[in-house]
């Protein structure tokens, strides 16, 4: 169930991204309030629309395209439990939980791995807010793992605490030694080049085809969660940096962008931004928003930046292209990743960049 002014293409999203988790989508249901339901987010009339579906399915899970509170998900996993016969609840997750899953199953490298658990953690602290009863049970104890008659909800939190706060030791950790890398980069003088974009845009296959290199690369949400970083000889004079980073998606979790901050600091710290955009995706100026949203929220909305609008291979009447203001510099540049189609042109303005010192690069709108 999704809103917003693309509610149909909201929920392809959604349902792709449920896809991505593990899960098959047996029906999309949508909806559109004025008001979310402060008890059950949806209300009464399609709740009973969804309970219905889950028992014509067969379904054992339901999932919201917002993000719900703890008492939301609590009260809506009994209404639609309510009268199943084999007794088995229904689960209910919403836009984080499945995000967050997608991120768990990616995580490849230490750094991402306590990225990730470091924001499930904090996302379930979010959910031990007063709707978990069976969480408020007394808790005699001795020793160090609580009080006398410490609630196991008071206990939950304390260990999860303890737990949150032994990952953002490790991770300021990695982090020094992340700094201590791009610091080595900033000293050579090299133009530091970044990838950004919308999750699934074809970063990856772009990095790859500038780089020559191999990193992963599916159809898929979320394929990268790893920032990877390469020196590209761009011709004499001519050498840049080129990171890779994580997509994003719309109403990224806070969570996430926390925990990865570490991470994006490539964005942040880079010379210029590489915005690629899937030119063939309908949805593809709310997706430059998004974007760009995250980008101010990490604080890397002062760098530079080029649009990279990308697959035009998959849109008509498309040619590559480099646009230039006025002025000369470079504002956007129509590419195809996958066909090699205006590369050259890419490259050739990514050299022009790093002989001049950057004096070309200009922010994109």
């Amino acid at each position: 169930m999704g809103r917003g002014p693309f509610p149909g293409d909201r929920a392809e999203e959604a349902a792709r991204l449920v896809e991505t988790a593990g899960a098959d989508v047996l029906e999309v249901i949508r909806g559109k309030r004025d008001r979310p339901d402060p008890k059950t987010y949806a209300g009464s009339g399609k709740v009973d629309e969804i309970r219905l579906a889950v028992g014509e399915h067969r379904a054992d899970i339901v999932v919201f395209d917002e993000q719900l509170s703890a008492a939301q998900v609590r009260n809506l996993e009994q209404a639609l439990s309510e009268g199943r016969a084999n007794g088995d609840a229904i689960r209910v997750f919403d836009r984080t939980d499945v995000i967050l899953e997608i991120f768990a199953q990616r995580a490849r490298s230490h750094e991402g791995k306590l990225q990730v658990e470091l924001a499930r953690l904090e996302h379930l602290s979010t959910r031990l807010v007063r709707g978990w009863t069976h969480l408020e049970r007394q808790r005699g104890s001795l020793g160090k793992t609580g009080g006398p008659g410490e609630k196991q909800i008071e206990l939950d939190r304390r260990m999860i605490g303890e737990r949150v706060k032994k990952l953002r030791e490790r991770l300021r950790k990695s982090q020094k030694v992340r700094q201590t890398q791009r610091a080595g980069r900033m000293r050579s003088g090299v133009l530091r080049v970044s990838l950004v974009g919308y999750t699934n845009a074809g970063k990856s296959t772009l990095f790859n085809r500038l780089t020559r290199a191999e990193a992963y690369v599916a159809d898929q949400l979320f394929a990268t969660l790893d920032t990877t970083t390469r020196r590209v000889f761009l011709g004499e004079g001519a050498t840049i940096t080129l990171s890779d980073t994580v997509g994003f998606i719309r109403d990224l979790p806070h969570t996430l962008v926390e925990s990865f901050k570490a991470t994006l600091e490539e964005a942040v710290d880079a010379d210029l931004l590489l915005h690629v955009v899937d030119a063939a995706s309908p949805q593809y100026r709310e997706q430059i928003d998004a974007v760009n949203a995250v980008l101010a929220e990490i604080g890397a909305d002062h760098v530079p930046q080029w649009v990279v609008y990308n697959q035009i291979d998959r849109v008509p009447h498309m040619a590559p292209e480099v646009l230039r203001d006025p002025c000369g510099k470079i504002l956007n540049i129509k590419v195809s990743a996958f066909t090699g189609a205006g590369l050259e042109g890419l490259r050739e303005a990514l050299a022009e960049a790093a002989r001049t010192d950057g004096a070309t690069l200009a922010t994109a709108a």
